[in-house]
């Protein structure tokens, strides 16, 4: 005990002396100073702009691209088979990101080519770049509309902000993008059902036999689960799925 007393005596003495020296801390500033070249502040905005697409980057993922739809004929898949959490929100997500990758890559292979290397290579401003990266994701954008029949969605938010329009292509980014999400979740949800129609009959014929048997206090989603699993891999349903999604693009 004596030996533990004099040991914390030590260390209590170590660092109240430690304490009382001095440490030496870096000194950190925070101040605006004078731009001495033009090319600085060029610099300095490129920057900025950089960090305000890196924070907008999701929504430009989400509501430009193929990941809506796809995003939510996961979700009707998992939900209409009954594994609450499987496949995990992480693996959807992701193979949902590399679909969107693989269905976008021409539009990002027209992007890099017409306006990222002209604006690198100091051909272009930064005004005309983004004009010419709206122009390929706007085409995409019509074309998805016209090739699902949903070209009324650009006329009713047009209408509903007073706004007259006379052909899709002449419609702003405003009316637009937004026309563009509500086609990609009305055709997801018409993608779900028909991916829900089996599922139900396999639930419908698991509860109808236990009905017959008696066994009305056993879950019918008990049963139905495994089968449904079943079915579906017996019918090759991820490569029918990722096909027909990609196919429908």
């Amino acid at each position: 005990m004596k030996r533990r007393f004099h040991v914390l005596l030590i260390l209590l003495f170590s660092f109240s002396t430690g304490l009382g020296q001095e440490i030496p801390l870096p000194k950190i500033t925070i101040g605006v100073s004078p731009v001495e070249q033009p090319s600085d502040l060029v610099i300095t905005l490129e920057i900025l702009l950089l960090l305000t697409v890196l924070t907008l980057a999701p929504s430009i993922l989400i509501l430009f691209t193929s990941f809506t739809r796809i995003v939510i004929v996961f979700s009707f898949l998992r939900n209409g088979l009954g594994t609450r959490q499987a496949p995990p929100n992480q693996v959807l997500i992701g193979l949902a990101l590399f679909l969107t990758f693989l269905i976008m890559q021409p539009v990002w292979a027209q992007i890099y080519e017409d306006a990222i290397k002209p604006y690198t290579a100091g051909e272009i401003g930064y005004q005309e770049m983004f004009q010419r990266i709206y122009s390929p994701v706007k085409s995409f954008m019509i074309s998805e509309l016209k090739a699902h029949k949903n070209e009324d969605n650009v006329f009713m938010l047009a209408e509903a902000v007073n706004m007259e329009i006379n052909n899709i292509n002449d419609s702003p980014p405003s009316v637009l993008i937004p026309a563009f999400v509500l086609g990609e979740i009305e055709v997801a949800f018409k993608m779900g059902v028909i991916l829900y129609l089996p599922f139900i009959l396999v639930d419908m014929l698991v509860s109808s036999i236990l009905l017959a048997m008696g066994m009305i206090m056993v879950p019918p989603i008990l049963i139905s689960l495994p089968f449904k699993v079943l079915l579906f891999v017996v019918v090759n349903g991820w490569d029918l799925l990722i096909r027909g999604l990609i196919q429908s693009f």
